[in-house]
């Protein structure tokens, strides 16, 4: 073991010795040969930085020198720069008449000037230039009666004279007693003028007057005259039932109810049971006035009956009938709407009570004879029951305010109202918009402070409470009941009743 330790240390030592001899032998050759220039210009760009970077070092040698190289390069480059001057170019061509409308003729402002540009074709003997263009013996057009409009004015805008628009107004006048509904379509044909100062006259309208009626004036020997065309329209109220599934409107409107009577249907119904206790499997049941012409147009009228079959909870029937020139609801047993005091005057929460409090602009505790409905501003305000305006405008802290009269010493207020829809003497109805919710006199927002009062003064709405309901009785009773039958015996769905129906009566003409 001694003898191979001291073996390798003899091998190191004899390593390190030629390893030591290489080297010298290397750098004398290296000195004794002379050195290439570009090796020493390679060791110079080494250990000299000739770009430095101008963000680093700031101040010191190295920087300044990069600083006058930079210089020093932009001053050469200016130097030689050789200068840009413009290149001259020749003008265009001046262009002729002819060929300036030549041109014209592939551009668009031709569609602005007439399209008269252009190659054109002299005149000859066979061609030659009219003094005036030519009128068309006649105008046939389509005119619509927009929303809020009226005949006469959707006739002037046709381009129908004042004189004949008068002129079909007095033949056609009692026809149209309720006006032109919203988007009649009107056929017109306007003749040739006398002279190009004059309108054109009216040569022929047509447009449907009624849902039973249609209208066609014509002129004959320079006179209008007019020919009413009879439509047969079936009266046949529309009957439709179904099942409630997730949504009743959604049901009903699936089932082919119109809107309208769906959401009379739904206002008659939520009088009677909560909305919200409807559920899947209910059965409603709408009857609504429906009429159908033979042309396919329909009119949709007023709810007639509502009918509401629930598994659980109340079933209703309710059924429109006129009393005494009032129209109410009445339920299939003969009772009429139960009306109370105390129905909401407002689509609002109540945000204050009726009370002492500490008034919130006044900043002191005094008595606050009413009860506050927070609710938007401009929201409708409704009377709570039938009566008698006795007061409607300014009035102190109140702003403007409404009071109503409704017999056996009680009366209503309505104060804070952005705008009064009531006049004084009026007689309103349970229901009836009086005014909109406003943040007029003492408010520190848009509310309705509403009042009662009995004997002339104020009491807590809250504590009064009564209802007045209707009977029938007698004849009435027996007439409301075979109404009812009527109704709930109708077939469900549409049906056509023109084939078993007599033909139109002879078409009337006059002038």
């Amino acid at each position: 073991m001694f003898q191979d330790r001291q073996f390798g240390s003899q091998q190191g030592g004899a390593s390190a010795s030629l390893w030591l001899a290489d080297s010298l032998n290397r750098e004398v050759a290296s000195q004794s040969q002379p050195q290439d220039w570009r090796s020493r210009l390679h060791d110079w760009a080494e250990d000299v930085e000739l770009v430095p970077d101008l963000g680093q070092r700031i101040g010191s040698l190295t920087w300044f020198r990069g600083l006058a190289t930079c210089f020093g390069l932009c001053a050469i480059a200016l130097y030689l720069s050789p200068g840009f001057q413009p290149v001259p170019g020749a003008p265009g061509p001046v262009l002729s008449d002819a060929h300036y409308d030549e041109v014209r003729s592939q551009m668009i402002t031709p569609l602005a000037m007439g399209a008269d540009s252009g190659r054109h074709m002299g005149p000859t003997d066979a061609v030659q230039p009219l003094r005036e263009t030519p009128e068309r013996p006649q105008i046939e057009l389509s005119a619509q009666v927009g929303s809020s409009d009226t005949l006469p004015r959707a006739l002037s805008r046709a381009g129908v004279s004042s004189g004949d628009v008068a002129t079909v107004m007095a033949m056609v006048g009692g026809d149209i007693d309720a006006g032109v509904k919203p988007g009649t379509r009107l056929d017109i044909i306007l003749g040739r003028r006398a002279s190009r100062d004059r309108p054109r006259p009216l040569d022929k309208l047509a447009f449907r007057a009624r849902l039973d009626l249609g209208v066609e004036l014509t002129r004959n020997g320079g006179v209008l005259s007019v020919k009413r065309i009879p439509i047969r329209v079936d009266n046949t109220p529309l009957r439709i039932q179904g099942v409630v599934g997730d949504s009743i409107y959604r049901s009903a409107r699936a089932a082919g109810a119109p809107p309208k009577a769906v959401q009379a249907f739904l206002r008659v119904i939520a009088q009677q049971v909560d909305l919200g206790g409807i559920g899947e499997g209910d059965r409603y049941d709408i009857v609504t006035e429906y009429r159908r012409a033979e042309t396919g147009d329909v009119e949709v009228g007023d709810l007639l009956y509502a009918g509401l079959n629930r598994s659980r909870g109340k079933s209703v029937a309710m059924l429109k009938w006129n009393r005494d020139g009032r129209t109410e609801w009445f339920e299939a047993s003969g009772v009429g709407e139960r009306r109370g005091v105390l129905s909401a005057p407002v689509a609002g929460r109540m945000s204050s009570g009726y009370g002492q409090r500490r008034h919130p602009i006044l900043g002191y505790t005094r008595m606050h004879a009413g009860i506050d409905f927070a609710a938007r501003y401009g929201s409708p305000i409704y009377a709570v029951t039938d009566g008698v305006v006795a007061f409607a405008g300014r009035h102190g802290g109140h702003g403007n305010y409404v009071r109503i009269q409704h017999g056996g010493g009680l009366a209503t207020g309505y104060a804070h109202m952005s705008r009064i829809a009531a006049v004084p003497g009026q007689r309103v109805r349970r229901g009836q918009v009086i005014g909109y919710v406003g943040s007029t006199g003492l408010s520190t927002g848009p509310h309705l402070h509403y009042e009662l009062y009995r004997g002339g003064a104020t009491v807590n709405p809250l504590s009064v409470k009564f209802t007045t309901t209707a009977q029938l009785a007698g004849r009435e009773l027996a007439a409301f009941r075979a109404r009812l039958a009527q109704y709930q015996g109708l077939r469900v769905g549409m049906h056509d009743s023109f084939a078993q129906k007599a033909p139109a009566a002879p078409v009337a003409t006059g002038k």
